[in-house]
């Protein structure tokens, strides 16, 4: 994949202090509440540029998008953001704690080339929406501007182009920018400007393939916004508009984890266990492995412990039992059956056999509201205690694996919707591409 080096806009430390107090979550994470949290916490916080307030007086003339726009122009006069004088490649770590172990996880920030899915060698893996692209369109043709990274996977086993990056970065002594999130993560930037250095990495990456882990939409929108610019007469080869600010980071990095997305079905019909395993049955044998809210952590371990994506822990809060799913040989040829418009690959994934075979198959529910999605198994016990009666199913899943990601997307397929989490997601913050 083509990547280039570029001159980042980032804060200017004089003016904003520590850098704790300007960074942000991905903007598709942040509510109401978060959002007024971060523009008290400082005037200058990251938020105000990827997600500002809207206002009921809004219109075409005044709204959160030319604010941004003029935001971000005052930040540049006054000096709070400053660009770089030199190209460079930003080394990315972040250090976090994952069920008791701690973990490195290392990349680099850099321009990749934006091509369109299907014409080049970046992939996808999970279907997009159009309000999202519509609203990053906007910001970014009144910006001009990335103001987050896309996160993107690139295979390379022996992590040959960090190593690489590492070791002209300790070699030249680089300054540590660093800065700490609300949940604890510590996140550490090096900038190397280092002409050779860059290079090799720019040559290493070119026949590798890139798959997007997480900001398919902000990917997708800097394909949209490359268009305009084109239509309007103003691309050139060298015009920034080509790339889109990424994240690199190699699929064989030791920090690289992938965490379940469990979840909480509201609206379902309510079942006993005994009730559930007969429309279930035989697309699975299931084993009665716990019961009450509390059990959840139980049998999570029996899931981890199996390593199986059919191995599905379902909860039924009419009678507060644990069931854990095993699929059969019916089952597989149901599936092939009722998704047969995906490859084997997709039909075997536990979050299909869920969402495709089990709800909307077995118990028939086509149009269901959107389930609850929590990452930790201490959440879908508590929501469980807190409002048994709001969710009469509750479900314990595997999530996809990197090779998942990697065979899927080749394939030309798209996973269903939060089959991966990446943990931790990234900042915004750190660094900005401009596009002018």
């Amino acid at each position: 994949m083509e990547i280039a080096p570029f001159a980042a806009l980032r804060y200017n430390l004089n003016k904003v202090g520590n850098l704790n107090n300007v960074i942000a979550p991905p903007y598709d994470v942040i509510d109401d509440a978060m959002q007024e949290e971060l523009c008290a916490q400082h005037p200058n916080n990251v938020v105000r540029l990827i997600l500002d307030k809207m206002l009921p007086a809004d219109d075409a003339e005044n709204n959160r998008y030319t604010r941004t726009a003029k935001t971000l122009a005052d930040w540049k006069e006054t000096g709070v953001l400053q660009r770089d004088k030199k190209p460079a490649i930003y080394i990315y770590h972040q250090e976090y704690t994952a069920a008791g172990k701690k973990y490195v996880r290392k990349g680099f920030m850099c321009r990749c080339k934006a091509v369109p899915f299907g014409q080049g060698m970046v992939y996808p893996h999970e279907i997009t929406m159009s309000g999202p692209k519509m609203d990053r369109l906007m910001l970014t043709t009144a910006c001009k501007t990335n103001f987050s990274q896309v996160f993107g996977l690139y295979p390379d086993e022996t992590n040959t182009v960090q190593n690489t990056l590492e070791e002209a970065a300790e070699k030249l002594h680089l300054p540590v920018y660093e800065a700490a999130d609300r949940l604890g993560v510590i996140h550490k930037m090096q900038v190397l400007d280092d002409a050779q250095a860059v290079a090799a990495a720019v040559k290493a990456m070119a026949p590798k393939p890139i798959f997007i882990a997480d900001g398919h939409h902000r990917y997708e929108t800097a394909c949209n916004y490359r268009q305009q610019i084109d239509d309007m007469g103003l691309l050139t080869s060298d015009h920034p508009a080509n790339y889109v600010l990424m994240v690199c980071i190699a699929m064989d990095d030791p920090g690289l984890i992938v965490m379940p997305t469990h979840r909480l079905f509201p609206g379902l019909p309510a079942l006993t266990s005994e009730e559930l395993k007969q429309k279930i049955k035989p697309c699975f044998t299931v084993e009665a492995v716990g019961s009450g809210a509390d059990d959840a952590l139980k049998v999570w371990q029996f899931i981890e412990e199996q390593n199986r994506q059919d191995a599905i822990g379902l909860y039924t809060a009419k009678d507060g039992k644990w069931l854990l799913t095993t699929l059969t040989p019916e089952g597989k040829e149901r599936m092939h059956t009722v998704a047969w418009e995906h490859h084997p690959e997709w039909q075997e994934l536990g979050v299909s056999l869920l969402h495709h075979l089990i709800v909307e198959t077995l118990l028939g529910q086509k149009d269901y509201p959107k389930p609850n999605y929590v990452h930790l198994v201490e959440e879908v016990a508590a929501c469980l205690k807190n409002g048994p009666d709001s969710y009469p199913l509750a479900a314990l899943v595997q999530p996809a694996t990197v090779q998942h990601i990697k065979t899927i997307s080749l394939l030309g397929d798209r996973m269903p919707a939060k089959s991966t989490y990446f943990y931790p997601k990234l900042i915004a913050g750190f660094v900005f591409n401009p596009l002018e």
